[in-house]
């Protein structure tokens, strides 16, 4: 292997052991997330946007594949048994089956606001100057640079802010919304389409199917770290999360 690929393998697989992601005896596991996706992670090559793909993926209604260029604007969807893990400018996303997502860009270069139609995502964003807007099935969240997990179906959607800032508001009713502000996976929430427990659109759930070491890859596609790799936590996070 040659010492461009090795120096990245040793500085993730050292940073994967500050943050005790071995501590699970389930190795495979624990590397799947990071490795079996595709290449070493670091950043990608300019003019490079897909990291990995497998299955059936559209961009704009043709069929990807790992030389698709995905620009700011972009259409995007997968079919059953599939993914996309792809960086545009300063952002990077995993996307997984059976999802379809919508970005949207004034300028061209960087994303402004994106819809999530359904499925799954998950994302890291690069520090912007103004907030920009995420919708799903029943929320719109402002964010302006944090790594955030999202579920969208018809009846809710599940919001993890990873870390980072976020302010989320119910589309059933937009005088219901909530400030979120997290280190490490702290505040997830269901926002629903109609009110089943009093007048809640906005309720705590659970961190579910999404791990530590797939948004340390993300992160590393783009040249960042995530901060929770300076938390003292004491957690084997990678596979807390599933």
């Amino acid at each position: 292997m040659s010492k461009d690929l090795d120096d990245p393998r040793r500085d993730f697989l050292a940073k994967a052991l500050g943050l005790g992601l071995f501590s699970s005896p389930n190795l495979v596991s624990l590397l799947q997330p990071a490795y079996a996706l595709g290449d070493v992670p670091g950043r990608l090559p300019e003019g490079r946007s897909i990291y990995k793909l497998q299955g059936s993926v559209t961009v704009n209604g043709k069929a990807a594949d790992i030389s698709t260029r995905i620009e700011p604007n972009s259409r995007i969807k997968t079919g059953n048994n599939s993914l996309l893990i792809f960086v545009v400018a300063n952002d990077a996303f995993i996307l997984r089956s059976n999802s379809q997502l919508e970005m949207e860009s004034g300028d061209g270069l960087i994303i402004d606001a994106f819809r999530m139609l359904s499925g799954r995502l998950l994302s890291v964003f690069g520090k912007r100057k103004k907030p920009h807007t995420i919708t799903t099935s029943t929320a719109t969240i402002g964010i302006r640079g944090t790594g955030m997990y999202f579920e969208s179906d018809p009846e809710k959607s599940y919001i993890c802010t990873c870390y980072g800032h976020s302010h989320i508001v119910a589309n059933a009713n937009p005088d219901i919304s909530l400030d979120v502000i997290t280190e490490y996976h702290d505040k997830p929430y269901y926002v629903l389409s109609t009110a089943t427990s009093g007048d809640k659109l906005i309720v705590p759930a659970p961190v579910i199917n999404h791990t530590d070491s797939e948004l340390t890859l993300i992160e590393e596609l783009v040249g960042r770290t995530p901060p929770f790799e300076n938390l003292d936590s004491g957690y084997g996070v990678s596979d807390r999360y599933n």
